[in-house]
């Protein structure tokens, strides 16, 4: 299947599984850093650069946060995008 003939469901699903992949990896990215900050702070403070990778840390952290926004917000749209349940004959 092409993009091209991709539902709009489809295009939604798409993206949240690339939403997830990549929130997966910003989370062991903030843990890494964060791994680093704690080991080193003491030199990096001598070094007056504790505040660069605390900077760092947070930008990381509010772009893990604004992920989760954006896959609870189209995975709500995916809902949307459900076909009705067929009614059953009888």
């Amino acid at each position: 299947m092409t993009a091209d003939t991709k539902s709009p469901l489809e295009h939604v699903n798409d993206t949240v599984l690339q939403l997830k992949e990549m929130r997966h990896y910003s989370k062991n990215n903030v843990e890494l850093l964060t791994t680093q900050w704690l080991m080193f702070d003491g030199e990096l403070s001598k070094l007056k650069q504790a505040g660069t990778i605390e900077d760092l840390m947070t930008r990381q952290s509010q772009f893990y946060d604004a992920l989760e926004g954006a896959i609870t917000t189209l995975e709500e749209v995916a809902v949307s995008l459900q076909p009705p349940p067929e009614e059953g004959a009888g």
